[in-house]
């Protein structure tokens, strides 16, 4: 069975940082796409960043490029979310999913999800 788990949000002032971080149980981890999204209260679920499984090719979301940094630790199976200059805008449940195939922004080609983990930033 596929579990992803989101740790390491909080509340934050704006100007701050948070590091996000997922742990993930499947086999050949490291043959993953892995990806984070975020949805804030009355808005679609949104694509944030993804990284290859080699972890040499990432993507952002036009609204955290240069402020946010994905990375990845094949041998523990975990990705991580650093968010750096964070935003009130930036307030959201943040979500961690995964796929095996093409490096890609869109929800609905990823195949697992975690539960979220909650992100405030205050002003």
């Amino acid at each position: 069975q596929v579990q992803l788990v989101e740790s390491g949000g909080g509340s934050v002032q704006a100007g701050g940082s948070l590091r996000l971080s997922c742990a993930i149980s499947i086999s050949s981890f490291y043959t993953y796409v892995m990806a984070w999204f975020r949805q804030a209260p009355g808005k679609e679920r949104e694509f944030v960043a993804a990284i290859s499984w080699t972890g040499g090719g990432t993507v952002y979301a036009d609204s955290v490029k240069g402020r946010f940094t994905i990375s990845r630790d094949n041998a523990k199976n975990t990705v991580y979310l650093q968010m750096d200059s964070l935003k009130p805008e930036d307030t959201a449940v943040y979500y961690c999913a995964a796929r095996r195939g093409l490096l890609t922004k869109a929800r609905t080609d990823y195949n697992y999800w975690g539960q979220g983990t909650q992100v405030t930033v205050s002003s």
